[in-house]
């Protein structure tokens, strides 16, 4: 055997009891399970009674960039994570002609909070084509394993160029959208993702190119990815798409639909549940729905100069036009501020920032003489100075070059709401956003706090529940093979922890993205091990020297 890991208390991801057992490893799979195997091991770990559970599969993350400069994926690697699906919300850099690069990399800078210098630097733009793109991550080589999502936004710039903001697709671009979704399936995409959701913008404030796509074309990309029997349909829901919507795309492509973000608002309490119902009873009718939630609670660092929070209000779209001193003067201006307030003042479904101006922190002035008030909400300091908050806010940003760093806690603050939430049948624990938002945020080690904080310290789940949630069941769902079980014959995905102690850390900032920019990160906490196909690539102080790049680009999916 390549591998023995003795005496571990195991999880096998089914959800049922855990037991004490031997795990034999050889040639990158699961050969033995059992009580003091006789067989020996090139390399033997002794458990110690630690626990093993199969590796984590992080269904929604947004790696598409980032894979082009660093393999590693880090930082999911270091956290558990051993597969991961990216591509979610539409937002790829695949099909992208030569000429579209520049405005590919801007509507990312926008819509998911990256440098537009990090992604000029680090892209290898080695590919065209979605498929070209497969072989380009293939003959690169990855540390976990990844499949891939087609996306809606990229297909859509691609087909339609400019216009792809502007309008819905014809007749004929429809088609060629539709061949290449079938292509794409071909060459082994996971499925099809997009987004209809408000907060989504490119560059300028434009809306991401999904967000014009009408009921019919949806439909019919639905249709065309579905055409072979396999794929998933995943969607980030804007409030004007129903769930009875998505369940007749469900309904007509045969193919389960995964729907983001459902995360809970307290403006709004009952929208998350109810559709969470809604799913519920699309599934009692035969059609897969799950929709997907996040056990951590929505933050978000950021500036004025690019205040995300505030992005999915129409309001505030000229203040994604402008930059530095005009973006101060419209910032200043008084008719711009009233119809943010207006706005804000409006009853909503779901939405990022919500009025709630004690849920704001000022982390870090930039200015000596304002550091007194860091750590303080906004509505205590703008109550301090007699003024209303989003003046307040706008007027201290701006005395600071909007240098300023503030903190904002947007949604999941509810966590009675949220435990609810995690314990839905109709819901998936996912949308860490790993390689996304890299300075506004970071809940890639969403896998550890849902076994630390909401199983060990909350109760909210039991640990198998926990290790099911996020091992078995994404596998079962995306439909990913020989995955997500410790059992024999399953591909040796595997991590050794410590019950007792395991969570995600703080999140701290490194400058280690092309260029030295900076992004956010956390540490593993009671991780002993993480093993990929058999290879060990992190143990208690990180990811391992020669580990190399283990993993694999999946591309065979079960029916």
């Amino acid at each position: 055997m390549d591998l023995i890991i003795r005496n571990a208390r195991l999880f096998d991801g089914s959800g049922g009891p855990s037991t004490i057992a031997d795990v034999a490893v050889r040639s990158g799979t699961i050969a033995a399970i059992g009580n003091s195997l006789a067989e020996t091991g090139v390399r033997e770990v002794d458990a110690d009674g630690l626990c093993l559970m199969p590796g984590i599969i992080d269904s929604h993350t947004h790696y598409d960039a980032q894979i082009s400069w660093d393999p590693t994926l880090a930082p999911s690697s270091s956290l558990g994570v051993t597969s991961v699906v990216i591509g979610n919300c539409g937002f790829t850099i695949a099909p992208c002609r030569a000429d579209d690069r520049e405005l590919i990399m801007r509507n990312l800078t926008q819509v998911e909070g990256m440098s537009i210098d990090v992604l000029r630097q680090g892209i290898n733009w080695n590919f065209e084509s979605f498929p070209d793109y497969l072989e380009a991550l293939a003959g690169g080589g990855m540390m976990v394993n990844v499949a891939a999502f087609m996306g809606h936004s990229s297909i859509r710039s691609y087909v339609m160029g400019a216009d792809a903001v502007s309008r819905p697709a014809n007749s004929n671009e429809l088609a060629q959208m539709c061949r290449i979704v079938e292509q794409g399936m071909a060459a082994g995409a996971i499925g099809f993702a997009s987004s209809t959701a408000p907060q989504h913008n490119g560059h300028g404030g434009s809306p991401m190119p999904s967000r014009l796509a009408d009921d019919l074309e949806l439909e019919e990309l639905v249709s065309a990815m579905g055409k072979g029997g396999q794929g998933l349909f995943m969607l980030t829901k804007g409030g004007q798409t129903s769930i009875a919507f998505l369940e007749k795309l469900a309904a007509k492509s045969q193919r389960p639909v995964l729907i983001a973000a459902l995360l809970h608002n307290s403006t709004k309490p009952d929208a998350t549940f109810n559709d969470l119902a809604a799913i519920g009873e699309a599934r009692a009718r035969g059609h897969e729905l799950w929709g997907q939630i996040s056990c951590c609670p929505l933050t978000n660092d950021f500036t004025f100069k690019s205040a995300y929070p505030l992005e999915g209000l129409d309001a505030w779209k000229p203040a994604m036009q402008v930059e530095g001193d005009a973006l101060k003067i419209l910032l200043m201006d008084d008719g711009f501020r009233a119809r943010v307030k207006d706005e804000l003042a409006m009853p909503v479904g779901v939405r990022l920032f919500n009025n709630e101006w004690d849920k704001l922190e000022l982390i870090e002035a930039s200015l000596a003489a304002n550091r007194g008030l860091e750590g303080k909400t906004v509505d205590r300091l703008a109550a301090d100075a007699g003024r209303e908050p989003l003046d307040w806010i706008l007027d201290f940003a701006v005395s600071e070059d909007l240098e300023s760093l503030f903190t904002a806690v947007l949604l999941n603050s509810d966590e009675t709401a949220v435990g609810r939430m995690i314990r839905d049948p109709n819901a998936l624990v996912s949308l860490s956003d790993a390689g996304a938002h890299l300075t506004f945020f970071c809940d890639a080690g969403f896998g550890l706090h849902l076994m630390g904080h909401w199983s060990r310290d909350l109760g909210v789940l039991s640990l198998e529940q926990a290790v099911h949630e996020l091992t078995a069941k994404p596998a079962a769902i995306y439909r990913i093979p020989n995955r997500g079980r410790i059992g024999v014959g399953y591909h040796a995905d595997l991590l050794l922890f410590d019950a007792a102690t395991v969570a995600r850390g703080p999140k701290r900032r490194v400058h280690d993205l092309p260029g030295g920019a900076p992004r956010l990160t956390t540490d593993a906490v009671g991780i002993h091990g993480t093993w990929v196909n058999g290879v060990q690539i992190a143990d208690q102080n990180g990811l391992t020297d020669g580990a190399g790049l283990p993993g694999q680009l999946l591309r065979e999916f079960e029916n």
